[in-house]
Formats: C-alpha cells, sequence, structure tokens
C-alpha cells in the first residue's frame, strides 16, 4: 500500500507570516501536539489522542490547522494519519520548536504527555489502535 504525503505547499509562504507560526503555537493542544512531535518525531492521531485524552475530532481539528499553515505535513498509511514537524519551515521556526522543547523537557504537562505516551499498548510502528 503506498503511503500518501499530504502538505499544502501553496500554504507554507504563510510561515513568512510571523504572527501565523505564533498563532499556531497560542493553543495550548496545538502546542502540546507539536512539542510530542519535535521529541518523538511521527506520531499518529490514535497517539495523540491517547496522550492528551481528547476526541478523534477535537486533535484532528488542531493538526488540520497546523497542516493547513505549514507547520506540519501529513501521511496517510491505509486508515492512519501520521503528522510530523515540517522540516522545509524557515530556520527561525524550526530552532524555536526545538528551544521550546528544551525549555519545556522538565515541566508539566510536557512530563506527564511523555509518561501517557509510553503506556499506549499497540502504538503505531508495530501496530496503530482505533
Amino acid at each position: 500500500m503506498l503511503d500518501h504525503i499530504y502538505a499544502y505547499p501553496y500554504i507554507t509562504s504563510m510561515l513568512n507570516e510571523t504572527d501565523t507560526f505564533f498563532k499556531m503555537l497560542s493553543d495550548s493542544t496545538r502546542l502540546r501536539c507539536l512539542m510530542l512531535m519535535q521529541a518523538n518525531g511521527e506520531l499518529c492521531v490514535c497517539e495523540l489522542t491517547h496522550t492528551l485524552n481528547l476526541s478523534q475530532p477535537k486533535i484532528s481539528r488542531h493538526l488540520a490547522h497546523l497542516r493547513e499553515a505549514g507547520v506540519l505535513v501529513a501521511r496517510r498509511n491505509g486508515t492512519w494519519m501520521y503528522y510530523r514537524i515540517n522540516s522545509q519551515m524557515q530556520a527561525w521556526a524550526l530552532d524555536i520548536l526545538q528551544t521550546t522543547l528544551n525549555g519545556i523537557r522538565k515541566t508539566e504537562p510536557f512530563i506527564s504527555d511523555q509518561k501517557m505516551l509510553k503506556t499506549m499498548a499497540d502504538r503505531p510502528g508495530l501496530e496503530c489502535c482505533s
């Protein structure tokens, strides 16, 4: 089965606008998702719903905003959607994400989010869940 990459190259130019990037970071759910991806790489929607204890539609809506803004890229594998940080973002934006992760590694809710992610049985990579 072929993986499909979903990116919005015509929207990535929006990242030239600093305010758009920071608006994407201003929501705590989006920021938590981004920090989990920054720390762990590509994640499936099911991993994020498990970790943040939020509904799939809510997580998917936030991920769609991030993808449309060019912050994330998505990949479909069968019925599963995987998201990762867009490595084609401008260097300053990637630096901000890494600096933020470095600053929150030993704080809540990041510590709890990492622990919760590790408790998930059947994480993708082996087999995906619901």
